[in-house]
Parts: C-alpha cells; sequence; structure tokens
C-alpha cells in the first residue's frame, strides 16, 4: 500500500455541486437524429475511434512498456473505443484542473470527472511512447505529452464531496493512484480479453431502435425484482416518449471492495435477460471503475451513456453513493444526484429520470411507497443482510424480492 498522500481535510458535503451552473447553448439537448439514425449526439459532437489500422507500425514507436492497472484499463478501453468521447487521451494538467474546479473541459463542455493516467515512475517523461499491456496482451500505446503533480486534497474534495480517505474514493485517490499524473495521446491496438463481451459504443449504437428515446439504467449489482420493476416502469415516465426502450448498462470493472465480484454479476444479468426477454429492453456490458462519486459520476455515467446512445439516464435515491467506513453516514444526500443532474442535464445533453421509490405490497405488488401509504397497503420488505444470509444457507428467497434464476447463480457461484 502506497503512503497516504492526502490530507485529511473536512470537505463540505456539496463542494462537489459548485461548477458554474450556467448553461451554454450550444449544448442544449437536441432531438434531432444523428448519422445512424439515434437521438442521441455523441458528447462533444463527434464518437471518437482511435482503434489503429496498422498496429505494428504504432508499437514500433514505443520506448518503453507499461502494465495497467484494472482501473487503468478501463479508461484505455473507454478512451480508445469512443465512451468517453470526446477525449483522445488522458487529461494534461490543464483539462485535469479545468475538470476538478469547474466540472467541464477547458473548451466549457460538462464533464463529470478527471480522467488521468498516474505512476510512481521518475524516469517517465513528456515525449515517451509507451506500450500498455495487460498482461501479455498489447492494449494502446500512448505518447506522453504532460507529467505533473496533481492537487489529490482539491481533487476529492470537488470530485467527491470530501477529501477524507473514509470515503472509498478517497482512498482509492490517495493509496492506489501514484504520485505523478500524465497527459497523452492514446492509439488503440486491441480490446482487452474479459469474461465478458464489452460491446463498443459503436457497436451498441448500432444494436438500438432508430430515431427512439433509449432509456439508460445504471447499476453495479444483481438486478431483482424492484430493480426491473423500476427501469420498465421508466419506460411511462413523462420524460421520455411513448415508444422508448431501454439499455440496461451494468459497470463490470471495479467497484466497492465488499461488492459482487463483476463476473459473476455477469452471470446474473445474462440469465436475467433470457429469463424475461424483453423486446423493450436491450443489454450490453460497460468496463468502467466506480468512483461512489454521487452526483459527480451522475454525470460521468450520463455522458458516457449519450455516448452509447441513449437519450435519458435512470437516477436513483443516492446514485453512486457511499458510507463512511468509520461513522457509516452518508456522504451524500439522497437527492443531490439527482438534483444535480436534472440541473445539468439541459447543457449535457441528456433527459434526467428520476426513479421511483417502488415497495412491495401483499394487496397489488409493487407499487410507489406514497400510494402503498394512501391506500394503506400492506407492505413486505427483505433486508440486504437476512437476503445474504438466506443465500449463503441456500434457503428459498422469495419471488417477489428476487429471480430465482440470479439466486441461483449467486448460491452457485459462493
Amino acid at each position: 500500500m502506497k503512503l497516504l498522500s492526502i490530507s485529511l481535510l473536512v470537505g463540505s458535503a456539496t463542494a462537489f455541486m459548485s461548477a458554474p451552473m450556467t448553461k451554454p447553448a450550444s449544448f442544449a439537448l437536441s432531438m434531432s437524429t444523428t448519422t445512424d439514425g439515434l437521438r442521441a449526439q455523441p458528447h462533444g459532437g463527434t464518437l471518437v475511434d482511435l482503434m489503429t489500422s496498422d498496429p505494428a507500425a504504432a508499437v514500433a514507436k514505443c520506448t518503453k512498456s507499461l502494465q495497467l492497472s484494472p482501473r487503468q484499463l478501463c479508461d484505455v478501453e473507454l478512451i480508445m473505443n469512443g465512451g468517453l468521447s470526446p477525449l483522445t487521451g488522458f487529461m494534461e494538467e490543464g483539462a485535469y484542473k479545468s475538470v476538478v474546479e469547474n466540472m467541464q473541459l477547458e473548451n466549457g463542455l460538462i464533464f463529470g470527472l478527471p480522467i488521468v493516467f498516474d505512476t510512481d515512475d521518475e524516469t517517465l517523461q513528456p515525449g515517451d511512447v509507451a506500450l500498455l499491456k495487460d498482461g501479455d496482451r498489447e492494449i494502446a500505446t500512448i505518447e506522453f505529452t504532460d507529467k505533473y503533480t496533481p492537487d489529490k486534497p482539491l481533487e476529492c474534495l470537488n470530485c467527491y464531496g470530501t477529501s477524507q480517505i473514509e470515503h472509498p474514493g478517497s482512498l482509492m485517490v490517495a493509496t492506489e493512484r501514484g504520485k505523478y499524473y500524465m497527459g497523452g495521446k492514446v492509439t488503440g491496438l486491441n480490446l482487452p480479453i474479459r469474461d465478458f463481451t464489452c460491446a463498443t459504443p459503436k457497436e451498441v449504437r448500432a444494436m438500438l431502435p432508430a430515431d427512439k428515446d433509449v432509456v439508460a439504467f445504471q447499476c453495479r449489482n444483481p438486478i431483482h425484482r424492484a430493480h426491473y420493476e423500476l427501469f420498465t416502469r421508466a419506460l411511462d415516465a413523462p420524460e421520455v416518449d411513448d415508444d422508448a426502450v431501454v439499455l440496461v448498462h451494468p459497470t463490470c470493472g471495479p467497484t466497492q471492495a465488499d461488492d459482487i465480484p463483476g463476473t459473476v454479476r455477469y452471470k446474473t444479468y445474462e440469465v436475467l435477460k433470457e429469463e424475461t426477454a424483453n423486446p423493450r429492453t436491450f443489454w450490453a456490458y460497460l468496463p468502467y471503475s466506480m468512483h461512489m462519486a454521487g452526483p459527480r459520476e451522475a454525470i460521468q455515467h450520463s455522458m458516457i451513456r449519450k455516448n452509447y446512445g441513449c437519450t435519458a439516464f435512470i437516477v436513483g435515491r443516492d446514485m453512486a453513493g457511499s458510507k463512511s467506513s468509520v461513522t457509516g453516514d452518508d456522504f451524500y444526500g439522497a437527492y443531490d444526484a439527482q438534483d444535480l443532474l436534472k440541473a445539468k442535464g439541459p447543457e449535457l445533453g441528456i433527459k434526467a429520470v428520476p426513479s421511483l421509490n417502488l415497495v412491495y405490497t401483499e394487496e397489488e405488488g409493487y407499487v410507489t411507497a406514497d400510494e402503498a401509504e394512501e391506500k394503506k397497503l400492506t407492505k413486505k420488505t427483505l433486508s440486504g443482510t437476512k437476503f445474504r444470509k438466506a443465500l449463503r444457507a441456500g434457503e428459498d428467497i422469495p419471488e417477489w424480492f428476487a429471480f430465482k434464476s440470479v439466486v441461483k447463480v449467486l448460491q452457485d457461484n459462493q
């Protein structure tokens, strides 16, 4: 573990929302279709594709070889496949500071979180060209253009709302990331080989129906009944058209330490996709490493899903939220992410669809919590602790709570 390189500042819970709220007119939401027939314009106007047609020539320019960490691998993949359009590489110091301080690139385009290449290597310098590898697989090359010492306390305070290392994102920045950040242009060689295929933005856009609202559903956990009800009912939300479809787009990269591994989550999604076979539901997987950055991460997720062809994004209560590892207190308010995305949605070019607060009732199944209270319905609950205990014991899980196919995968992979 690296030595802590971040001070324990007492962070303001609203620091990450301090970015200017001015909306440049040129970034307003457009309902016109793109050349691929979809309504969602790529962020910045053009979908980036950095995959080279001459890998040998790109590799021949390299003077160094570097192994990518799991988080870096996700970032590299999303840079080179266009998921992080308009980026064509890792951020130089000017772009890094602009995103940290103002939640926008230097040209004023909104951007949620900085994308940085970190290192402790004193010998790496601007001008070096390095081969980036995942094990023996050659993934990309990077031509370094900048090397700088980041202001990690300010980065965490503005991006995560706190620089206390009780926050998993702040802890990651302090103990996992290197001393230096480096900017540089990326050239793609090969996509990573994973246990699950992560379709590129171009591939996902090709499978989505033309000229329809596409609502993105982000998750990092197995999907249970309440989640399924939530994203299918989002198709009836007033923010989207009647013929909208949903893209279920789970993140399968690194996340919190106690989350279910990505390979197991992937298996639960595949069996659920087969079981439900809903023609208005499309599935794909995102190679993204979670920051648990709450409101800022809602912006980042929405921006990425826009590049994948989505016009709307379901934002839940306490989305990408986290609790203090010391006190257990929430770092964000329940609706902070919703509020920021609703405020920034027109500028970002995507519609925020607030998730319904659903509960299960004996009389009418899943209804909103307000409806259950109004009708005095009998609510049924199952805590996460009891659910995990029943899983470990091999006990039956109520079908109103979880799909049998998903439960079997989870029990088989304990």
